[in-house]
Protein backbone atom coordinates (compact mmCIF):
# COMPACT_ATOMS: atom_id res chain seq x y z
CA UNK A 1 0.00 0.00 0.00
CA UNK A 2 2.65 2.61 1.02
CA UNK A 3 4.69 1.71 -2.49
CA UNK A 4 1.97 2.23 -4.43
CA UNK A 5 1.65 5.49 -2.62
CA UNK A 6 5.12 6.57 -3.05
CA UNK A 7 4.57 5.43 -7.24
CA UNK A 8 1.83 7.63 -7.04
CA UNK A 9 3.81 10.77 -5.52
CA UNK A 10 6.55 10.45 -7.91
CA UNK A 11 4.58 10.25 -10.96
CA UNK A 12 2.95 13.78 -9.78
CA UNK A 13 6.42 14.69 -8.99
CA UNK A 14 7.96 14.20 -12.53
CA UNK A 15 4.67 14.90 -14.12
CA UNK A 16 4.60 18.85 -12.70
CA UNK A 17 8.46 18.73 -13.17
CA UNK A 18 8.12 17.52 -17.21
CA UNK A 19 5.22 20.47 -17.43
CA UNK A 20 7.32 23.01 -15.70
CA UNK A 21 10.34 21.90 -18.22
CA UNK A 22 8.44 22.19 -20.85
CA UNK A 23 6.95 25.93 -20.23
CA UNK A 24 10.38 26.82 -19.96
CA UNK A 25 11.30 25.11 -23.57
CA UNK A 26 8.44 26.89 -24.74
CA UNK A 27 9.17 30.62 -23.36
CA UNK A 28 12.93 30.14 -24.77
CA UNK A 29 12.04 28.86 -28.38
CA UNK A 30 9.24 31.50 -28.62
CA UNK A 31 11.46 34.25 -27.92
CA UNK A 32 14.19 32.80 -30.26
CA UNK A 33 11.70 32.64 -32.82
CA UNK A 34 9.83 35.84 -32.14
CA UNK A 35 13.92 37.51 -32.49
CA UNK A 36 14.98 35.48 -35.61
CA UNK A 37 11.47 36.42 -37.22
CA UNK A 38 12.04 40.18 -36.87
CA UNK A 39 15.55 39.96 -37.97
CA UNK A 40 14.40 38.06 -41.10
CA UNK A 41 11.31 40.72 -41.62
CA UNK A 42 13.79 43.31 -40.65
CA UNK A 43 16.56 42.92 -42.63
CA UNK A 44 14.76 43.78 -45.93
CA UNK A 45 15.61 46.81 -45.30
CA UNK A 46 19.18 46.19 -45.50
CA UNK A 47 19.16 43.56 -47.88
CA UNK A 48 16.76 43.71 -50.37
CA UNK A 49 16.47 47.73 -50.66
CA UNK A 50 20.03 48.76 -50.10
CA UNK A 51 19.98 51.08 -47.17
CA UNK A 52 22.71 51.46 -44.70
CA UNK A 53 22.69 51.05 -41.11
CA UNK A 54 23.53 54.73 -40.97
CA UNK A 55 21.30 56.16 -43.28
CA UNK A 56 18.48 54.39 -40.79
CA UNK A 57 19.84 55.64 -37.24
CA UNK A 58 21.39 58.56 -38.67
CA UNK A 59 18.92 60.18 -41.21
CA UNK A 60 16.14 62.46 -40.82
CA UNK A 61 14.85 61.95 -44.36
CA UNK A 62 12.11 59.67 -43.80
CA UNK A 63 9.85 58.89 -47.25
CA UNK A 64 9.80 54.69 -47.78
CA UNK A 65 7.81 53.96 -50.81
CA UNK A 66 5.37 51.65 -50.39
CA UNK A 67 6.10 49.50 -53.39
CA UNK A 68 8.63 46.01 -53.49
CA UNK A 69 11.02 48.57 -56.12
CA UNK A 70 12.11 50.66 -52.95
CA UNK A 71 13.88 54.37 -53.85
CA UNK A 72 12.65 56.10 -51.15
CA UNK A 73 14.74 57.75 -47.72
CA UNK A 74 14.37 55.58 -44.13
CA UNK A 75 16.03 57.69 -42.04
CA UNK A 76 14.49 56.85 -38.36
CA UNK A 77 16.27 59.42 -36.33
CA UNK A 78 13.17 61.80 -36.01
CA UNK A 79 11.29 58.42 -34.31
CA UNK A 80 14.64 57.56 -32.05
CA UNK A 81 15.19 60.90 -30.77
CA UNK A 82 11.37 61.23 -29.99
CA UNK A 83 11.30 58.22 -27.55
CA UNK A 84 14.58 58.67 -26.33
CA UNK A 85 13.38 62.38 -25.34
CA UNK A 86 9.57 60.96 -24.52
CA UNK A 87 11.03 58.02 -22.16
CA UNK A 88 13.79 59.96 -20.72
CA UNK A 89 11.36 62.74 -19.36
CA UNK A 90 9.32 60.58 -18.28
CA UNK A 91 12.03 58.73 -16.15
CA UNK A 92 13.16 62.07 -14.84
CA UNK A 93 9.51 62.82 -13.49
CA UNK A 94 8.67 59.12 -12.43
CA UNK A 95 12.19 58.20 -10.65
CA UNK A 96 11.73 60.78 -7.63
CA UNK A 97 8.06 60.18 -7.37
CA UNK A 98 8.66 56.67 -7.50
CA UNK A 99 11.56 56.26 -4.67
CA UNK A 100 9.83 58.82 -2.46
CA UNK A 101 6.92 56.77 -2.58
CA UNK A 102 8.78 53.94 -1.66
CA UNK A 103 10.66 55.09 1.25
CA UNK A 104 7.45 56.35 2.40
CA UNK A 105 5.57 53.24 2.45
CA UNK A 106 8.42 51.04 3.82
CA UNK A 107 9.85 53.39 6.17
CA UNK A 108 7.99 56.21 7.08
CA UNK A 109 4.07 54.43 7.71
CA UNK A 110 4.63 51.09 7.02
CA UNK A 111 1.01 50.17 8.05
CA UNK A 112 -0.65 52.89 6.35
CA UNK A 113 1.66 52.40 2.97
CA UNK A 114 0.79 48.42 3.35
CA UNK A 115 -2.70 48.11 3.82
CA UNK A 116 -3.69 52.07 2.02
CA UNK A 117 -0.77 53.43 0.07
CA UNK A 118 0.35 50.27 -1.83
CA UNK A 119 -3.38 48.63 -3.56
CA UNK A 120 -3.84 52.59 -4.74
CA UNK A 121 -0.27 52.58 -6.22
CA UNK A 122 -1.04 48.95 -7.47
CA UNK A 123 -4.27 50.28 -9.08
CA UNK A 124 -2.39 52.24 -11.40
CA UNK A 125 -1.09 49.41 -13.02
CA UNK A 126 -4.23 48.12 -14.12
CA UNK A 127 -4.97 51.04 -15.80
CA UNK A 128 -5.61 50.48 -19.58
CA UNK A 129 -3.34 52.55 -21.43
CA UNK A 130 -5.96 53.76 -23.32
CA UNK A 131 -7.71 55.50 -20.80
CA UNK A 132 -4.03 57.33 -19.53
CA UNK A 133 -3.98 58.87 -23.29
CA UNK A 134 -7.35 59.80 -23.37
CA UNK A 135 -7.37 61.83 -20.11
CA UNK A 136 -4.07 63.37 -20.92
CA UNK A 137 -5.74 64.35 -24.36
CA UNK A 138 -8.82 66.25 -22.73
CA UNK A 139 -6.71 67.71 -20.14
CA UNK A 140 -3.71 67.35 -19.84
CA UNK A 141 -3.07 68.67 -23.64
CA UNK A 142 -5.46 71.25 -22.86
CA UNK A 143 -3.49 72.22 -19.55
CA UNK A 144 -0.66 72.59 -20.98
CA UNK A 145 -1.89 74.73 -24.01
CA UNK A 146 -3.21 77.49 -21.64
CA UNK A 147 -0.66 77.57 -18.85
CA UNK A 148 2.32 77.62 -21.12
CA UNK A 149 0.54 79.88 -23.95
CA UNK A 150 1.27 77.61 -26.77
CA UNK A 151 -0.54 77.19 -30.23
CA UNK A 152 -1.05 73.37 -29.04
CA UNK A 153 -0.86 71.63 -26.15
CA UNK A 154 0.03 68.15 -27.85
CA UNK A 155 3.83 68.02 -27.17
CA UNK A 156 7.08 65.68 -25.45
CA UNK A 157 5.94 67.28 -22.22
CA UNK A 158 2.64 66.05 -22.21
CA UNK A 159 4.41 62.88 -23.19
CA UNK A 160 6.07 63.01 -20.98
CA UNK A 161 4.01 63.17 -18.43
CA UNK A 162 1.57 60.59 -19.22
CA UNK A 163 4.56 57.83 -19.34
CA UNK A 164 5.59 59.18 -16.32
CA UNK A 165 2.10 58.31 -14.54
CA UNK A 166 2.40 55.17 -16.41
CA UNK A 167 5.36 53.59 -15.51
CA UNK A 168 5.16 54.96 -11.59
CA UNK A 169 3.93 52.00 -10.12
CA UNK A 170 6.68 49.83 -11.41
CA UNK A 171 9.24 51.97 -10.00
CA UNK A 172 7.41 52.13 -6.78
CA UNK A 173 6.43 48.73 -6.01
CA UNK A 174 10.35 47.27 -7.00
CA UNK A 175 11.92 50.16 -5.40
CA UNK A 176 9.28 49.37 -2.29
CA UNK A 177 10.68 45.49 -2.40
CA UNK A 178 14.39 46.14 -2.50
CA UNK A 179 13.89 48.95 0.30
CA UNK A 180 12.07 46.05 2.27
CA UNK A 181 14.69 43.61 1.62
CA UNK A 182 17.14 45.76 3.32
CA UNK A 183 17.87 43.39 6.93
CA UNK A 184 16.49 45.92 9.87
CA UNK A 185 20.36 44.58 11.54
CA UNK A 186 21.64 47.01 9.14
CA UNK A 187 19.17 49.75 10.73
CA UNK A 188 19.66 49.09 14.22
CA UNK A 189 23.73 49.54 13.56
CA UNK A 190 22.94 52.74 12.41
CA UNK A 191 20.67 54.01 15.21
CA UNK A 192 23.29 51.96 17.62
CA UNK A 193 26.26 54.93 15.68
CA UNK A 194 23.62 57.74 16.51
CA UNK A 195 22.48 58.25 13.30
CA UNK A 196 18.70 59.92 12.73
CA UNK A 197 15.86 57.98 11.00
CA UNK A 198 16.67 60.21 7.40
CA UNK A 199 19.95 59.43 7.71
CA UNK A 200 20.04 55.89 7.97
CA UNK A 201 17.56 56.01 4.94
CA UNK A 202 19.75 57.51 2.65
CA UNK A 203 23.02 56.60 3.75
CA UNK A 204 22.15 52.64 4.51
CA UNK A 205 19.31 51.61 3.64
CA UNK A 206 18.99 53.31 -0.35
CA UNK A 207 22.30 52.27 -1.05
CA UNK A 208 21.87 48.97 0.18
CA UNK A 209 18.48 48.45 -2.02
CA UNK A 210 19.94 50.09 -5.30
CA UNK A 211 20.68 47.52 -7.34
CA UNK A 212 16.73 46.55 -7.05
CA UNK A 213 15.87 49.97 -7.49
CA UNK A 214 18.12 50.64 -10.34
CA UNK A 215 16.12 47.03 -11.90
CA UNK A 216 13.25 49.04 -11.35
CA UNK A 217 13.98 52.04 -12.89
CA UNK A 218 15.02 49.78 -16.21
CA UNK A 219 12.32 48.34 -16.09
CA UNK A 220 9.94 51.07 -16.15
CA UNK A 221 11.84 52.37 -18.93
CA UNK A 222 11.66 49.40 -20.87
CA UNK A 223 8.04 49.68 -20.70
CA UNK A 224 8.01 52.90 -21.81
CA UNK A 225 9.48 52.75 -24.46
CA UNK A 226 6.65 50.08 -25.56
CA UNK A 227 4.22 52.41 -25.06
CA UNK A 228 2.10 53.16 -28.05
CA UNK A 229 -1.36 54.27 -27.89
CA UNK A 230 -1.18 56.65 -25.20
CA UNK A 231 1.88 58.48 -26.36
CA UNK A 232 0.19 58.66 -29.51
CA UNK A 233 -2.78 60.30 -28.47
CA UNK A 234 -0.72 63.31 -26.53
CA UNK A 235 2.19 63.85 -28.41
CA UNK A 236 0.87 65.60 -32.02
CA UNK A 237 2.11 62.70 -34.08
CA UNK A 238 4.41 65.10 -36.55
CA UNK A 239 7.55 63.66 -38.77
CA UNK A 240 10.06 66.50 -37.45
CA UNK A 241 12.93 66.45 -34.85
CA UNK A 242 12.14 67.85 -31.04
CA UNK A 243 13.23 70.91 -30.56
CA UNK A 244 12.12 71.70 -27.21
CA UNK A 245 9.69 69.51 -24.86
CA UNK A 246 6.50 71.69 -26.29
CA UNK A 247 7.60 70.51 -29.71
CA UNK A 248 5.22 67.63 -31.52
CA UNK A 249 7.31 64.94 -32.99
CA UNK A 250 6.58 60.84 -33.37
CA UNK A 251 8.01 58.18 -31.19
CA UNK A 252 9.17 54.76 -32.39
CA UNK A 253 6.13 52.46 -30.99
CA UNK A 254 3.68 55.39 -32.49
CA UNK A 255 4.86 55.44 -36.22
CA UNK A 256 4.75 51.69 -36.19
CA UNK A 257 1.12 52.00 -34.86
CA UNK A 258 -0.16 53.91 -37.31
CA UNK A 259 1.71 52.90 -40.35
CA UNK A 260 1.68 49.10 -40.42
CA UNK A 261 -1.61 48.11 -41.02
CA UNK A 262 -1.94 50.55 -44.15
CA UNK A 263 1.80 49.30 -45.44
CA UNK A 264 1.95 46.89 -48.57
CA UNK A 265 3.17 43.54 -47.66
CA UNK A 266 6.94 43.13 -49.17
CA UNK A 267 6.92 47.29 -49.54
CA UNK A 268 9.70 49.13 -48.80
CA UNK A 269 7.78 50.95 -45.81
CA UNK A 270 6.75 47.84 -44.77
CA UNK A 271 10.58 46.99 -44.23
CA UNK A 272 11.52 50.03 -43.01
CA UNK A 273 8.58 49.57 -39.83
CA UNK A 274 10.15 45.69 -39.23
CA UNK A 275 13.09 47.41 -39.28
CA UNK A 276 11.88 49.77 -36.18
CA UNK A 277 10.59 47.16 -34.34
CA UNK A 278 13.52 44.74 -34.47
CA UNK A 279 14.98 48.05 -32.86
CA UNK A 280 12.58 47.91 -30.33
CA UNK A 281 13.41 44.11 -29.88
CA UNK A 282 17.12 44.65 -29.66
CA UNK A 283 16.17 47.65 -27.08
CA UNK A 284 14.32 45.37 -24.91
CA UNK A 285 17.05 43.34 -24.83
CA UNK A 286 19.77 45.47 -23.90
CA UNK A 287 17.47 46.74 -20.82
CA UNK A 288 16.76 42.64 -19.79
CA UNK A 289 20.49 42.73 -20.13
CA UNK A 290 21.19 45.56 -17.84
CA UNK A 291 18.86 44.34 -14.81
CA UNK A 292 20.45 40.85 -14.99
CA UNK A 293 23.60 42.81 -14.48
CA UNK A 294 22.11 45.50 -11.72
CA UNK A 295 21.17 42.35 -9.61
CA UNK A 296 24.09 40.07 -10.37
CA UNK A 297 26.50 42.91 -9.35
CA UNK A 298 24.28 43.49 -6.30
CA UNK A 299 24.26 40.01 -5.13
CA UNK A 300 27.96 40.06 -5.76
CA UNK A 301 28.78 42.81 -3.16
CA UNK A 302 26.27 41.75 -0.75
CA UNK A 303 28.03 38.60 -0.67
CA UNK A 304 31.68 40.34 -0.64
CA UNK A 305 30.21 42.31 2.55
CA UNK A 306 29.15 39.55 4.37
CA UNK A 307 32.03 37.48 3.75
Amino acid sequence: MNSTKQKGMFQKEYAFRGIAVLCGIFVIVLTITIGAFLVYKGSDTFLKFGHTLWEFLGSTQWEPTDNAEGGGSVGALIFVVGSLATCGLALLIATPFGLGSAIFMTEISKKFGKKFYRPVVEIFAGIPSVVYGWVGLTVLVPFIKTVFHRQVGHSVLAAGIVLAIMIFPTITSMSADAISAVPDSCRKAAYGLGSTRWQTIYRIVVPAAAPGIISGVILGLARAFGEALAVAMVIGQTTALPENIFSTTKTLTTEIASQMGNAMEGGEMKSALWTMALLLFLISLLFISLIHFVSARGEKQKGGGES
